[in-house]
């Protein structure tokens, strides 16, 4: 890999840790959510710094460019995000419709047990 390349690599995934690390501190991003994206930039980081893995990857997988092994790895990143934030979703919203029901049940026992009712 060349120089210029793998200084670039490195600093961006320096700079992922750093902005991950400040992102948690300033409560804009959960620590349920932090370790896949540190992962990721440690990821990078190890395949900057050790390029002959990234090339080892690579003829295990059978694909011919290390730059290929990258770019599928980014969309099967991307996919699995996906994925996990689907199913987050999907949990979150069945949470808000028990939320809902209860609500309105509570409402109703409220306006049909209130000595102020008006009949």
């Amino acid at each position: 890999m060349p120089l210029r390349q793998k200084v670039f690599a490195i600093m961006l995934s320096i700079g992922l840790i750093i902005l991950i690390f400040e992102l948690v501190r300033r409560r804009k991003l959960r620590e349920e959510y932090s370790w896949l994206w540190m992962l990721t930039g440690t990821v990078i980081f190890i395949l900057a710094v050790w390029y002959d893995l990234l090339v080892l990857i690579t003829r295990l997988i059978g694909i011919v460019l290390p730059a290929s092994t990258l770019f599928f790895f980014g969309v099967f990143f991307l996919i699995l995000i996906n994925l996990y934030f689907s199913v987050k979703i999907s949990t979150v919203t069945d949470q808000l419709n028990k939320v809902t029901q209860e609500l309105a049940l509570l409402r109703d026992r409220i306006e049909n047990h209130s000595p102020h009712k008006q009949e």
